[in-house]
Order: structure tokens, then sequence, then C-alpha cells
């Protein structure tokens, strides 16, 4: 069973302060860059995780339309040319020079509403030969889960969300559990005392 010293580290960043944060409002995603075939697959995905998390999903947002933004492309420098995307994302130019610099293949930009919660989501992958060789499905459920929860940046550094199990690729259960509770309406939207921790670790054994 996770223990609050097993999920502390998944919300304790760099600096060693803690914060937690989930999504204030329904998810209305719309993804770029993708073949028709592609877009069930991560509606799909986002739907199970969702649900799974006794969140809501909808059509549109009524402040930004789309509120959980996901870019296929093949280079950083496709970003600049998307139309008012630096209007979403600000300082957008030279978190691109970053990135290429930096060879990253993925990265995620949140946006907050006044309360702390998550409003806003822009998910960006180049489609490096790593990202392109993970079967879609994969990649998808992988994306949306890092995007359910503020996640520290080096929670899932070591060990991926995912796991094979009976030769499919799932959430893995432990994270899985943590985002339901995560979700439970009897917790906080935002939190930045260690001690949520201990919350969502009783949370977890509650549920188990």
């Amino acid at each position: 069973m996770l223990t609050s010293d097993d999920i502390a580290p998944l919300f304790t960043r760099a600096d060693g302060s803690y914060l937690f944060a989930r999504w204030g409002r329904p998810i209305a995603p719309i993804v770029f860059g993708v073949t028709e075939a592609t877009l069930p697959v991560i509606k799909g995905a986002m739907e199970a995780v969702v649900a799974m998390a006794g969140h809501q999903m909808a059509e549109t947002d009524p402040e930004l339309g789309s509120n959980c933004m996901f870019f296929f492309f093949r280079d950083w420098d496709e970003l600049t040319e998307v139309p008012d995307l630096d209007k979403l994302v600000p300082d957008l130019a030279p978190l691109v020079t970053r990135l290429k610099a930096a060879e990253a293949n993925q990265y995620r930009v949140f946006r907050f509403d006044d309360q702390g919660a998550i409003k806003a989501a822009f998910v960006f992958l180049r489609m490096d030969k790593e990202l392109g060789a993970q079967p879609a499905a994969d990649l998808a459920l992988g994306q949306v889960v890092q995007v359910m929860l503020l996640w520290s940046e080096q929670a899932f550094a070591e060990v991926s969300p995912l796991a094979i199990a009976g030769g499919r690729t799932v959430l893995r259960p432990e994270i899985g559990a943590v985002i339901r509770a995560g979700y439970d309406p009897v917790m906080p939207a935002v939190a930045q005392d260690p001690s949520h921790a201990l919350r969502l670790a009783a949370r977890v054994g509650m549920a188990q």
C-alpha cells in the first residue's frame, strides 16, 4: 500500500516545496498535428482517465474554448508559427529556444485559476525517434496521465506512470489510486502543505 513517503515525492518540486493541483473545471481537449485515425485514440485515453478520476469532460470551455491542447510536431520551431499561441503561452520564443538547446522531446505548460487549480494545459510533443516508436495508445495514455495533476517535474523521471500487464500497456495501479484520491470531493483542489500527502495516502488506503 502507498504511504505518504511514497506519495510526497510525486508533488515535491526541485526546490523542496510541495505543490499539488488538480483541474478545477471540466476538461475540453483539442489535438493538433495527428491523423484522423489517431484522434479517437487520444480522446479515448482522455475519457478513460478522466472517468477513473471521477472528473468531467466538456465540448468547450466557456473561457478558453479548448483548455487542454495537445500539439504533435517534428521540430520545435513549428510552435512559433502557430497563430496566437504566444498569447496563450507567455515567452514562447525563449521557451522554444531552451527546449531546442536541451533537445527535449516533450514539455507541458499549465495555467491556473484564482484559487490555484488547473484551468488549462498545453502539451508539446516533438515526435523524435523515441516518441515515434511508441504505440499511439501508449503515448496518449502517458501524456493524459501527466496533465491530470500537477506532478513534480521529477515524478516520472525514473519510473514511467505506465506498466505492462497481460501484454497491454496500462496505468500503474498506484498512480491511478493517487489520481482518484486527488480528485476525491473531500480533498482540496490545491495544496502546498506536505501533510496533504498524508491525506492522499489515507484516501488511497480507504479505497483499497
